[in-house]
């Protein structure tokens, strides 16, 4: 049974990078169409229900991605600069100064990007999480306003890495 499971893990870890680009992608685009406040409404349309449990799934995703890349010490790649190892990240942000574009990968600007972008998500679903459970109070509507402060700084992860991955491939072909 242990094989089998372990064999599942890899599977779906080989999938959730794709998994919640799609989902995350589909909830940014469609959120404009959301018209929830206090608690779905019971006129809810179809957009309505599918942020709600989409985004539910895309949390779920988005907490197994955080602790796939935290797992046997990989945290120290995203999060190294919060236990003071961050000399890689000075030199990239010194060399980006300098006009040198970072390298992707190891330590650096580009991994404490993803790193914090794993934690917008996680935080965007899990306020989206706590908004649905408290829907039909004055605390869902709080809940709300941090949905919607952590989907925005998402929102604006997504821009960066989607450039920052466009750079990378770019420098990957000049090479």
């Amino acid at each position: 049974m242990t094989i089998k499971l372990r064999a599942l893990w890899r599977m779906l870890m080989t999938y959730l990078h794709v998994g919640i680009v799609m989902l995350s992608s589909l909830l940014v685009c469609t959120s404009p169409w959301i018209m929830m406040l206090r608690r779905i409404p019971d006129n809810a349309s179809l957009w309505d229900y599918l942020h709600v449990y989409l985004g539910l799934a895309c949390t779920g995703l988005g907490i197994l991605f955080l602790i796939n890349n935290c797992l046997q010490g990989k945290w120290r790649q995203y999060f190294g600069w919060l236990v003071g190892d961050g000399m890689q990240l000075k030199q990239d942000i010194v060399g980006l100064v300098k006009g040198k574009f970072p390298i992707a990968g190891g330590k650096g600007l580009f991994s404490a990007i993803e790193g914090i972008g794993m934690l917008l998500l996680v935080a965007t679903g899990l306020s989206g999480l706590i908004w649905f459970l408290f829907q039909g109070t004055a605390t869902a509507i709080e809940w709300r306003g941090y949905h919607q402060l952590f989907a925005q700084a998402f929102i604006g992860f997504l821009v960066v890495h989607l450039l920052l991955a466009i750079s990378h491939i770019i420098d990957f072909i000049r090479q």
